[in-house]
């Protein structure tokens, strides 16, 4: 099951799934995700909206990966600020209906 959580900040979501045994920094393996997205599946996802600037809003997936790593995914939410690998999960994200 997919959950969404709702934290006061992106460091709150990172320490909780942390806790849940979310380890890895899947944004040291950008090139991973990019290359093979059917190898990952979002378990978690997280989205933080700063207050005063659209620009500090974040998106915190916890995903676990085929080999059974699971770990953690931090991307800006604004539309200059995505990376391919966003995208990626983004994707995965609208096809598993999060």
């Amino acid at each position: 099951m997919k959950n969404r959580y709702h934290y006061a900040s992106v460091s709150k979501a990172l320490e909780e799934l942390k806790e849940k045994g979310f380890t890895v920094d899947f944004n040291l393996q950008e090139d991973v995700i990019e290359q093979n997205p059917a190898h990952f599946e979002i378990i978690h996802i997280y989205r933080y909206e700063g207050d005063s600037n659209p620009d500090d809003s974040a998106v915190v997936y916890g995903i676990k990966s085929t080999k059974g790593d699971k770990g953690v995914f931090v991307a800006g939410y604004s539309a200059n600020s995505e990376s391919h690998a966003a995208q990626v999960l983004r994707e995965l994200s609208i096809k598993g209906n999060l």
